[in-house]
């Protein structure tokens, strides 16, 4: 058995799991993180899926990084910097008369000066309200029920918050903020090729349609990072090459090829982790990047649970519906319409509203998207670490592609992975014709790459019911468990899915606030 002097260990070298690690360790706290894979970032690395060919195998494009996490942990002066900046979404039209949006200014499709007036309304009162969202969500949530003076001050904050919009945007933000966001763009716009880009930032990643509740919700949350879209030079990888160089430098010890098979009880506390090859370690404080699915019933085991704590668990609603294709092109790919310097930005193929619920209504059956939704990133055309000179790869995020396909996917897989370059090639004709290779991620090769219950890139769906005080279940809300000694840092906890850092940072708090800390203040 390996003892840790002050006993902190993190399970999982996620984002999260190295910006809590790096807040611990930059307290004084002696940290070691496990992380099962070779390489740290989880969903967010760059990796090589064919001979000279790397693409950020999960999350693609960089919007919700916590700004206060940048300055605090100084990751610029650690080295990330960025390919591309302040990205323009490009809404592609078939016949090349494709919709420009940067920011609140439009561009093409014959876009209307009414929808130009309604795009900037929109942006302005869409980004008040996600600065709602962003103030949350460097704040560990308040319990609602509790006399405890911290919890309603922060209950206070948040109401205050709210108050501030002034009488009619606090109005709308609270008629808004639970429905659809349908009915939301057909209240402001005419044009259909901008409402079905918009609609994708409410459905993202999720099991939503533009008609579903909640969706207006997840279009907060995605903005509510108040930043414009990037890529980091040498793919989400450096990211977390970064964050795990900045955890180093502060003290942390960073273990790879680590893998915890189950966290280490001792009476009603956790007493240390054991890593798959029978080495255990104690800790009298571990806190888990995994998400909570994999945290309490795998690591932990459900026997150590409170029966109703653990039925809430197996009740969060966390299967994956999003799939990702990575292309290695032996060219630039020829998209009709656009430019090469247009080709490098977030390229998404959403005609109008009623096609992307169309193409959302085939998952309630257990069924794949025949025309799917996508949002495209070619990011080698900035960052020539990505490919040979001369090639490019391809990224794209797919909706819809249910976790629990009925077909199943052992031969399903080759099918939609055909179905969705054909869908590129009615945009790009000549795609397939530089195809070097293909490689499609199902939410199931995403539970299994990334060892994520049920594919779930955000470890649970983001709606109200599982947000702030409520992420993932009440009563383990402030990444605090019920078991004495454990704690969540993921992106199953507050504030949600995204690589942002923020869950990480609160946890770290959360970690340093407790009164049992390493029995410091036993």
């Amino acid at each position: 058995m390996t003892e840790i002097n002050n006993q902190i260990v993190i399970i999982g070298g996620g984002h999260n799991g190295l910006v809590c690690a790096s807040y611990l360790a930059k307290a004084g706290k002696q940290v070691t993180v496990l992380e099962a894979a070779g390489q740290v970032g989880g969903a967010a690395i760059t990796r090589e899926f064919a001979p000279g060919f790397k693409v950020s195998a999960g999350a693609h494009l960089l919007f919700m990084l916590d700004k206060t996490v940048c300055k605090e942990l100084s990751l610029e002066s650690a080295g990330l910097s960025f390919s591309q900046q302040n990205m323009t979404s490009t809404a592609l039209a078939e016949d090349g008369n494709h919709l420009m949006i940067a920011g609140d200014s439009l561009q093409g499709a014959n876009i209307s000066s009414a929808d130009q007036a309604a795009m900037k309304e929109y942006r302005r009162f869409m980004n008040r309200f996600a600065g709602i969202i962003n103030r949350l969500n460097n704040r560990i949530p308040p319990r609602v029920g509790t006399k405890n003076r911290s919890d309603w001050i922060g209950l206070a904050k948040t109401a205050l918050d709210v108050r501030m919009l002034g009488r009619d945007d606090m109005r709308e933000f609270l008629r808004i903020a639970g429905i659809n966001i349908y009915d939301i763009l057909q209240e402001n716009f005419e044009n259909p090729l901008l409402k079905g880009a918009l609609s994708l930032d409410g459905v993202l990643g999720t099991n939503l349609g533009p008609r579903s509740n909640n969706s207006v919700f997840c279009a907060l949350h995605r903005l509510s990072g108040l930043q414009g879209m990037a890529v980091p030079r040498g793919g989400m990888g450096a990211v977390s090459n970064t964050l795990a160089m900045v955890a180093k430098q502060h003290g942390a010890t960073i273990r790879t090829s680590a893998t915890v098979s189950r966290i280490l009880m001792d009476g009603d506390r956790v007493s240390g982790v054991e890593l798959q090859d029978g080495e255990q370690i104690t800790a009298r404080t571990v806190v888990s990047n995994a998400d909570p699915k994999k945290t309490f019933f795998d690591l932990l085991g459900a026997r150590n649970l409170e029966a109703g704590f653990a039925r809430r668990i197996q009740n969060i609603r966390m299967r994956g519906n999003v799939a990702k294709l990575h292309l290695a092109l032996d060219g630039v790919p020829d998209f009709n319409g656009l430019n090469q310097n247009q080709l490098a930005d977030r390229l998404l193929i959403a005609p109008d509203l009623d096609y992307v619920e169309r193409a959302f209504n085939h998952s309630k059956y257990g069924e794949y998207s025949v025309k799917p939704v996508a949002e495209i990133s070619i990011p080698s055309l900035h960052d020539d670490s990505l490919a040979p000179p001369g090639k490019h790869v391809l990224s794209a995020v797919v909706q819809y592609a249910p976790y629990q396909l009925k077909a199943g996917w052992s031969e399903e897989k080759a099918v939609l992975t055909d179905k969705v370059i054909d869908l590129l090639a009615a945009y790009a004709p000549g795609i397939r014709s530089q195809l070097v290779h293909k490689e499609l991620l199902t939410p199931v090769d995403i539970e299994n790459e990334f060892r994520i219950s049920g594919g779930h890139w955000h470890h649970g769906e983001l709606a109200i019911d599982q947000f702030l005080m409520l992420r993932p279940v009440p009563h383990s809300a402030q990444y605090a468990s019920p078991v004495n000694g454990l704690f969540l840092c993921g992106a199953g906890s507050h504030p949600g899915g995204g690589v942002m850092g923020s869950a990480g940072r609160n946890a770290a708090h959360a970690v340093l606030g407790a009164k049992d800390i390493e029995g410091e203040n036993s």
